[in-house]
């Protein structure tokens, strides 16, 4: 016989009793003070936060999170791939954004060839991306190709992508 039983306790006071051993699980978004976020206006602000991808030897896809003032509150590394490819599909994109609260997005991939061009996969991983996006309310503001030669946009490069 439980303890409850053999003392009487009845539902209302187990219920209480309880609620004291195994605590409710609840979710709290903590913000820890830091570095205040920095708004992106355009590719430029960007290459501060991309400047790693130049270097790698290998394919890096990478999300920016962005809040509604357009500031950078997150990251994530989607996919690490080969010299000449990295898999992306937008689960694995807007998981970590949904998880984050994310307002919008900006992607961004390295060519470590050095080349700025966007490849067709470059051109078809975006469409899909900016589809989904549209679908879950948390748009792709725009795609970065990152290489040792610099930075290109691709809303700036093909902004037909975006209408």
């Amino acid at each position: 016989m439980t303890t409850a039983l053999k003392t009487g306790m009845n539902s209302r006071a187990l219920k209480k009793h309880l609620k004291y051993i195994v605590p409710e699980m609840r979710l709290a978004l903590i913000k820890e003070p830091g570095v205040k976020p920095q708004a992106v206006l355009g590719p430029d602000d960007l290459e501060r936060f991309v400047e790693p991808l130049k270097h790698y030897a290998e394919e890096h896809f990478v999300s920016f999170h962005l809040n509604a003032k357009n500031e950078i509150v997150g990251f994530q590394i989607v996919s690490r791939g080969t010299v000449s490819a990295s898999l992306v599909h937008p689960r694995e994109v807007f998981k970590a954004a949904l998880l984050a609260n994310s307002y919008a997005l900006i992607v961004a991939h390295n060519h470590p060839a050095g080349s700025l061009t966007p490849s067709p996969e470059d051109i078809e991983t975006t469409e899909m991306l900016i589809k989904a996006g549209d679908l879950l309310n948390v748009k792709v503001i725009d795609h970065i190709i990152v290489s040792s030669n610099g930075i290109q946009s691709l809303r700036e490069l093909r902004p037909a992508l975006w209408i």
